[in-house]
């Protein structure tokens, strides 16, 4: 089992998702340069944190065009596992790979905090290892992190089960304090219609061990680990 983690530059989330994953979970894990076109033999492939580019013009909307992202849409198109984390997830909306797009946060001020999810979906693989209505403690650091997308898209997105988190309070009930940047449907992640491709915008690498003050982020780790293994 091998993960690769893609380096932008900006990203700034690529060293703790490859602690996270190599030294933590204990499995194989690669730096792939952005400039790289190679990515077979990755089993699972993740698009870190950051500010990829600056995060001049819009939020990913660079880094889209690196020439890794035409092997990585190949790669997705054929099954393969991919997660983006913050901006990771902003660059798979940029890319096409999921619908929607990310607007400044309804504050317009940067939140960096611990958030609650909602898990809306267990049955991908990222999250095969939760239970639906299971409530994660993960932290979120961002700007732009207000989930948009037109009516239809998110009718299709909530008739479809692709919502996977959704913010929520301690009593897993999303509400305006809950929600730390106004996303529409308090909506924290989705995937695509296969599955095989997940977009959040909390870190689970920031809480992957428990003297971090939580180890949620490890629940969804092992889910991708799980699902490859079994």
């Amino acid at each position: 089992m091998k993960f690769g983690v893609v380096v932008f530059p900006g990203s700034n989330c690529d060293h703790d998702c490859y602690y996270v994953l190599n030294d933590v979970m204990k499995v194989k894990t690669d730096y792939i340069w952005h400039k790289q076109n190679e990515i077979s033999g990755y089993d699972c492939i993740v698009l870190p944190g950051g500010f990829s580019y600056g995060d001049y013009l819009r939020t990913g909307a660079i880094a889209r065009f690196s020439p890794v992202m035409k092997s990585l849409i190949e790669y997705a198109e054929k099954g393969g596992l991919v997660i983006g984390i913050c901006n990771g997830f902003q660059i798979l909306l940029e890319s096409g790979l999921l619908p929607g797009a990310m607007l400044k946060n309804e504050s317009l001020s940067f939140v960096c905090r611990d958030v609650r999810l909602n898990v809306e979906n267990s049955m991908i693989p990222f999250t095969s290892r939760c239970k639906k209505g299971e409530i994660l403690e993960i932290p979120v650091a961002h700007g732009e992190g207000n989930y948009y997308a037109d009516e239809r898209t998110i009718r299709m997105l909530e008739d479809g089960g692709r919502v996977v988190f959704r913010y929520c309070g301690k009593d897993g009930k999303a509400s305006k304090e809950a929600n730390p940047n106004g996303s529409i449907n308090d909506i924290a992640g989705i995937c695509n219609e296969k599955g095989n491709v997940l977009g959040m915008m909390p870190h689970p690498e920031r809480c992957s061990e428990k003297i971090l003050g939580s180890a949620d982020g490890t629940k969804i780790f092992n889910s991708i680990i799980s699902h490859l293994t079994r």
